[in-house]
């Protein structure tokens, strides 16, 4: 685009349709919230400068979107959208020769092919200002389009809408371009006589077109894209549509994911080619996924990095966690924060690790928890092994080194060091540190009465 733009992103009210203590925009859809969703799209049109209008809780919304690319403005009082972009006057005044596209942030889905085709239109008719508009079978809660005489465009909000007008299907959108010094000497036309007694942004159309300046109406092909988000049902429409342009382009390159429909992948999650996703598998966050990996149903991941060739077997949980190439991780296992498994190693069902680093090649087939280890290579920590790590008041690690033989049912107290290839006999409580290559066992002595069971009936 030769002519500069720069953008304005209306997020300052609170949204009191969502229902909700937090500010509507600021709720989040596959891993992102529905401004941030917003502020994505609008940043790959590369405009000079980014604006967001920000009100009701306005420290959360600045700190949900810290970019160096965005500048906020605030609207003390907020009493409609034309007043949200009033309140942006003294810095768009500094871009005047320019045009603004402005944008609610509260549209979640749109694309930026449909705001760069909207731009295109703009500059292709010549006009002073173009807004969206679409036509859907369910126009309920949008503005409508209406053509006067003289080519007067108008848009009347539902609620001012006669019978006849709600059943027009052509709405606004709420994405608008215009001439910025033409947008600021029709804002202060704008007058708050409506039912809810706010200044529209929709009623700068007819100030304009009333001036004989040139206004466009861009129809979008795409009318999925342009769903505003009030309700909670609304936002999970726009989870699904999300979700489905995920899948396609997972999919596109190179990923199999078997049951679509019942798979949870955030937008920016990375998943590499021939990996295989089977149903009911949720990825959120900044998870990556190297190829031909395997991840079978009921696996959820977290915000960890799982390498080449894994195989993640079901109903396991892993959250911010690191799986090296060639690993094996489940059924049922549960990897908690800052846990490294390393390259070959096995993690085998119900077991559990926590602030964990675990060698190549060692394995930890069942019934296991380790917290706050350092295990070396080819390491066997039999079932029913528990690291003690926590007194109460202090967490200590265990280190466990190459080659060592934990026996099942043992309990290693930390603080504690298993030197190589040492061997910890079943059913042991180790409290002291075992030398490399030796046997440590600790058992109490055995102790066995005859006839025991029968005096007991007795009495």
């Amino acid at each position: 685009m030769k002519q500069g733009i720069v953008a304005l992103v209306l997020a300052a009210g609170q949204g009191t349709r969502f229902k909700s203590e937090r500010i509507k925009v600021l709720h989040k859809i596959m891993g992102k919230s529905m401004l941030q969703l917003v502020v994505d799209c609008v940043q790959k049109l590369k405009p000079e400068k980014i604006y967001i209008v920000v009100g009701y809780q306005k420290n959360e919304v600045i700190r949900e979107i810290s970019s160096p690319y965005v500048n906020f403005i605030f609207q003390q009082h907020q009493l409609g959208t034309a007043h949200a972009v009033l309140a942006s006057r003294k810095f768009l005044k500094t871009e005047k020769e320019k045009d603004v596209l402005i944008i609610n942030g509260d549209l979640p889905v749109i694309a930026p092919e449909t705001l760069k085709s909207l731009l295109t239109f703009h500059r292709r008719e010549g006009n002073c200002m173009t807004f969206m508009s679409a036509e859907l079978d369910n126009p309920e809660g949008f503005g409508r389009l209406i053509r006067c005489e003289n080519n007067v465009i108008r848009i009347i909000e539902e609620k001012d809408a006669t019978p006849a007008q709600k059943k027009i299907k052509r709405i606004n959108v709420g994405v608008y371009v215009c001439r910025i010094e033409d947008l600021l000497q029709a804002l202060p036309k704008i007058s708050n006589q409506n039912k809810k007694g706010e200044y529209y942004l929709t009623d700068v159309v007819e100030v304009i077109s009333l001036q004989d300046k040139k206004t466009g109406v861009y129809k979008t092909s795409r009318p999925e894209e342009v769903l505003g988000i009030n309700t909670r049902l609304e936002m999970a429409k726009a989870a699904e549509l999300l979700r489905d342009r995920k899948i396609k382009a997972l999919t596109d390159d190179g990923v199999t994911i078997y049951d679509p429909k019942n798979t949870w992948i955030d937008l920016d999650v990375r998943i590499g080619m021939d990996t295989i996703i089977y149903s009911s598998v949720i990825v959120e966050g900044n998870t990556r996924i190297g190829n031909s990996c395997q991840l079978f149903p009921f696996v959820h991941l977290i915000n960890s990095r799982v390498g080449n060739r894994v195989k993640i077997f079901s109903s396991t949980f892993i959250e911010e966690s690191i799986i090296e190439d060639d690993a094996k991780v489940g059924p049922f296992a549960h990897l908690r924060p800052k846990t490294v498994i390393r390259s070959g190693a096995k993690v085998g069902n119900f077991v559990e690790m926590k602030n964990t680093t675990f060698g190549p090649r060692s394995k930890a087939g069942h019934l296991t928890y380790l917290g706050d280890c350092e295990v070396e290579q080819d390491v066997n920590i039999g079932a029913g092994t528990i690291s003690c790590n926590y007194d109460g008041f202090k967490k200590y690690k265990t280190y466990i080194e190459a080659g060592a033989f934990i026996g099942s049912g043992t309990e290693l107290v930390a603080p504690l060091r298993i030197g190589k290839k040492a061997y910890i006999g079943a059913g042991s409580t180790i409290t002291k540190d075992v030398k490399a290559e030796a046997l440590a066992v600790e058992r109490a002595t055995q102790v066995e009465k005859p006839g025991w069971t029968k005096r007991k009936k007795k009495k």
